[in-house]
């Protein structure tokens, strides 16, 4: 009998109830043939593998992460709570030493839910990466946390979570911008003024294949992480970058995503997209599961690749080369408050952006207003603005972990100040200090 190295959990949940419509990409069906493909591999007989069931995420476990207007539950589903879930029962069972590795076969996906939320957007309602890792924060005092998505579509909920947060490391490899959703992920989006250098995007041009993403992570992603240091790895292991996915247009394998996962030693992974249901799906899956268990993925092959179809053109790995180059210097050289590319300005004591967000699978339209204290102390308060077609006047408040006494102060003013004189229509405060979560509407 075959025995993994690293004892891996793999929690699974299809939500076969759940979908956007009948047709769509995210629908029932995506994780239907994974299911049948790793239980034809045997891959639960191997000792040290064992499939676990998905806990269900709270609404607090949310508000920690997130600004819902008008509440949890008018945005998310008890599948999106299932899959939120499930990241949990992954950061659990490491945590807790039940398995050395943990792999969250779930859906909905999260990565492009951000800092406040108002519907879905590319398919996402709330960021189930980001409930995970402040879990792992609060319930096992873990800080410093590393977040690398190879996702073809960048990660952009995820970036905007954590742009202000010196402690998070968010890395993100995926198809550029320029030509695919949702058009952000460039070099210069680096982070916010307190964390600079602390949002690595790695844009990388369609066609690229194995070769390139080995080429990046080498040269960008590992050395980056090695410096860093954290606490806990995790992949946001989206597996639309396929050669066979529909949306997409790179040309990455079920090798090259398990030797990226072998290269990485992520303690947990988490589904995102990849929507080539047959054709890369249980293939891709099963390769990562053997890669994080430690186990032969060499025999792992999905049908149809072409090497003349599908192999990187010579072009992009010069390009590439020259763009390996560049991109550590954002971390370990981050560039000057002034010189940022984010859109922000300095206002008094706080650094202000404005944002206007699209959601796409909603249909509604945000514009927003950021504000960061600049505290001298701690990472300073956060104060969002939100108005949109579907929630006019809301105010979102967070006193961050680690806030200073001053900054506590100043946010529960904030939050009491904008009850009493009822500027808003809804309010929300999360306040991790003192571990309350309040919200108020009329």
């Amino acid at each position: 009998m075959r025995e993994a190295k690293n004892s891996l959990g793999v929690i699974f949940f299809p939500a076969f109830d759940w979908c956007i419509s009948p047709t769509h990409p995210e629908r029932e069906e995506r994780l239907l043939y994974t299911q049948d493909q790793l239980k034809e591999e045997g891959l639960f007989d191997i000792e040290g593998i064992v499939e676990h069931k998905p806990g269900v995420a709270t609404r607090e476990d949310v508000e920690r992460a997130h600004f819902c207007f008008p509440e949890v539950e008018a945005v998310a589903t008890r599948s999106h709570m299932v899959a939120a879930g499930g990241t949990k029962t992954a950061a659990d069972l490491v945590m807790t030493g039940r398995a050395q590795k943990a792999f969250a076969l779930v859906r909905p996906p999260g990565h492009h839910a951000m800092k406040v939320v108002h519907g879905s957007r590319g398919f996402c309602n709330i960021n189930i990466e980001a409930i995970m890792i402040e879990h792992l924060r609060e319930h096992y005092g873990k800080k410093r946390i590393a977040i690398v998505d190879t996702d073809c579509h960048h990660g952009d909920g995820s970036q905007d979570i954590y742009w202000h947060d010196p402690d998070v490391l968010f890395i993100s490899l995926h198809q550029d911008g320029r030509t695919l959703y949702p058009g952000t992920g460039f070099p210069q989006e680096c982070g916010g003024p307190k964390a600079l250098g602390r949002t690595i995007n790695i844009p990388l041009p369609p066609g690229t294949g194995d070769e390139g993403y080995m080429m990046a992570m080498q040269r960008v992603v590992m050395p980056i992480l090695k410096d860093f240091k954290p606490e806990v790895i995790i992949n946001s292991a989206g597996q639309d970058n396929h050669f066979t996915d529909p949306i997409t247009n790179m040309n990455l394998t079920a090798q090259g995503y398990a030797h990226l996962t072998d290269l990485l030693q992520a303690d947990i992974a988490v589904l995102e997209g990849g929507y080539s249901i047959q054709g890369a799906l249980p293939y891709v899956n099963l390769g990562i599961c053997l890669s994080m268990a430690g186990l032969d993925y060499s025999g792992v092959r999905e049908p149809g690749f072409d090497a003349v179809k599908h192999g990187q053109r010579p072009q992009i790995g010069e390009y590439l080369a020259k763009l390996c180059d560049a991109l550590p210097e954002i971390y370990f050289n981050p560039p000057k408050l002034e010189h940022m590319a984010s859109g922000g300005k300095i206002e008094g004591d706080w650094f202000v952006r404005h944002k206007d967000i699209y959601y796409d699978t909603d249909g509604i339209s945000e514009a927003q207003t950021e504000s960061l204290y600049l505290c001298d102390s701690c990472r300073g308060l956060l104060k969002i603005v939100s108005r949109t077609t579907k929630n006019p006047d809301c105010l979102g408040v967070e006193i961050p972990l680690g806030a200073c006494p001053a900054c506590r102060e100043r946010g529960l003013a904030l939050y009491e100040e904008a009850q009493a004189k009822g500027a808003y229509r809804y309010t929300q405060l999360i306040n991790r200090v003192d571990r309350q979560y309040l919200r108020h509407g009329f």
